[in-house]
């Protein structure tokens, strides 16, 4: 696991993972843009996310619902009045803070008296349609779980679901933070990966251990090292007015230290399960006049109870870099120069990895670039592969390393007799001579 913040955020943009948005205008804070690694990690984390709570889950169904929502929507579950930060500003430097993430009170930049606290609401408001008053305010959602309780009575009457079932959703969020920051672990504009499991009050507390477990055995069966994660149920003063249980999934990142002296391992959250109650679909029905009531076993109506596992895509995504990211000294490469120097590997779990297999020709000669580009066209029917004949075979198996690729398939003067090319295991190390007929059936029992 790596020590520094600084060395990820350094192979983040250096290899194509994660660039500051808008750079060549100067950046916009807290934004970041996915480059061709980085959209590929998101989406294989998406996908591992989708397959286990959707695909192999026959009692959940998805949602894509709409960014842009009536306001009422968040009037009805509090949004507008309750969704804010305490908000402080130095009188000295005049930089703002959570009040709630100072330890003192004073500028924890410059030692000024800070202002007293008022509360700062974290919607993001807009406009919707040609004029700009207030009988056009709409806001960018703050979270995805709305569009599933709003939606509610329209997925049980088309899908036909029995209680106890759920319905997620992966999707874009939108937070006016105070103090964004960490990289990418506390953004403005977000994607979320969430559940709602509907159940019957009486077997809630059951489906709240269940997906307490599920969730946090995901992330170790996708590479996570145990000893780095943990969770943590919240004290009854953490808890929400209506919430009747909450845990969080936390990881150790190696964030700075609030004084930015030495850098230490935090332990900060990664997802949140929290047993919400009855509370959304009472408030929507309050507030819309609209029956969301079902009838139970007995014939008797009744409001579901809700488990939420609540995630971010980028927080994952962060943790998942951090615990793959290994130094090894004295190199893992065959060149001299390589053998000299530390060299980082990313041990990226095979379902992540944005790379599966690299081919690498050890010729830039015709013969020898055919067959190489024939593999690859064979390959990218199956899996993200990556061609690359620059600089020496060293330097490429190295290059390939520090974005995680899977398999490294080596194409020599001999595979044009022979028919066989070299394939090279990223963790460990093992090289096997094998036909070129068989490399897709290879890979195949290897990857899927």
């Amino acid at each position: 696991m790596i020590k520094s913040m600084e060395k990820i955020i350094s192979l983040a943009k250096r290899r194509g993972f994660i660039f500051p948005s808008s750079e060549i205008y100067g950046g916009l804070s807290s934004c970041y843009d996915y480059g061709p690694l980085g959209v590929e990690l998101k989406n294989n984390i998406k996908r591992a996310w989708w397959k286990k709570i959707v695909q192999e889950n026959e009692k959940v169904v998805g949602l894509d619902a709409s960014i842009l929502m009536n306001p009422k929507v968040w009037e009805a579950s509090g949004h507008l009045k309750g969704f804010v930060d305490p908000l402080v500003e130095c009188k000295k430097c005049h930089k703002r803070f959570r009040q709630d993430d100072l330890k003192e009170n004073k500028c924890p930049d410059c030692g000024g008296e800070l202002t007293e606290k008022k509360n700062f609401n974290l919607l993001f408001k807009t406009f919707m349609g040609p004029t700009e008053d207030q009988s056009s305010e709409i806001y960018l959602r703050p979270e995805t779980a709305q569009g599933i309780f709003v939606n509610f009575k329209n997925v049980v009457q088309s899908s036909r679901m029995k209680i106890p079932f759920g319905i997620a959703q992966i999707g874009k969020s939108f937070r006016n933070e105070i103090t964004p920051g960490n990289f990418i672990f506390r953004t403005r504009e977000f994607e979320q990966m969430e559940l709602e499991f509907f159940t019957y009050p009486k077997e809630a507390e059951k489906w709240y251990q269940y997906w307490k477990e599920q969730r946090f055995n995901w992330y170790l069966d996708l590479g996570i090292k145990k000893e780095n994660l943990r969770l943590r149920e919240h004290k009854s003063n953490e808890l929400a007015h209506y919430a009747k249980g909450c845990s969080d999934i936390e990881y150790s990142f190696p964030f700075s230290t609030k004084s930015g002296e030495k850098e230490d391992k935090i332990w900060s959250e990664l997802e949140g399960i929290a047993y919400r109650g009855d509370f959304d679909l009472i408030q929507h029905q309050t507030f819309s006049h609209e029956e969301l009531a079902i009838l139970d076993e007995n014939g008797e109506k009744f409001i579901p109870h809700v488990i939420e596992p609540s995630a971010g895509v980028e927080r994952p995504l962060l943790a998942f870099l951090i615990d793959a990211y290994e130094e090894v000294e004295g190199g893992r490469s065959i060149t001299t120069e390589s053998n000299k120097s530390e060299e980082v590997v990313l041990r990226l779990h095979k379902d992540l990895a944005p790379i599966k297999v690299a081919i690498l020709p050890l010729s830039k000669k015709e013969p020898l670039i055919e067959l190489a580009r024939s593999i690859e066209t064979d390959l990218r029917k199956y899996w993200m592969v990556q061609y690359d004949e620059i600089s020496s075979i060293g330097r490429r198996y190295r290059r390939q390393d520090e974005i995680g690729t899977l398999y490294c398939l080596t194409v020599d003067f001999e595979s044009l007799d022979d028919k066989k090319i070299t394939i090279r295991d990223r963790d460990t190390m093992k090289q096997e001579r094998i036909s070129i007929m068989e490399i897709v059936p290879y890979l195949k029992e290897k990857l899927d």
